[in-house]
């Protein structure tokens, strides 16, 4: 299955913008520009979360935004702007994610800055 969608103005929810969100099983691709063309990818098993948000004005429109909290050294954060069927896409990126990470059987751990092993004290325990 593979979503493409463009990102969209806030008036009147058009595409007249030059940037294209594909969203495919194994991978995330925004592509920018019109002159100078740029082109970011970031594997599935990379996403570790995924939010949705939508303003009035989104809402008003049928759109939203995804935003994709990656553990990729380029872009940790991938916004997909404005775009339409929103929520769709953010249970299709949540679920591919997930099955990319148990096919390559990867685990994704966080370090949420317990410190290190020298802070705790034997006695107390």
């Amino acid at each position: 299955m593979e979503y493409k969608e463009r990102k969209r103005l806030l008036f009147f929810g058009l595409p007249w913008t030059f940037t294209v969100y594909t969203v495919k099983e194994d991978r995330l691709t925004i592509n920018k520009g019109l002159l100078k063309v740029s082109e970011n990818d970031c594997y599935m098993y990379k996403i570790q979360d995924v939010e949705h948000t939508a303003t009035l004005w989104e809402r008003m429109l049928g759109l939203g935004t995804v935003v994709c909290h990656t553990g990729d050294s380029t872009d940790p954060t991938l916004t997909l702007v404005h775009i339409k069927k929103s929520k769709d896409i953010k249970n299709f990126i949540l679920d591919a994610s997930e099955k990319a990470r148990i096919k390559r059987r990867t685990l994704n751990t966080l370090d949420i800055g317990t410190g290190s092993m020298q802070d705790v004290d034997d006695s107390e325990f």
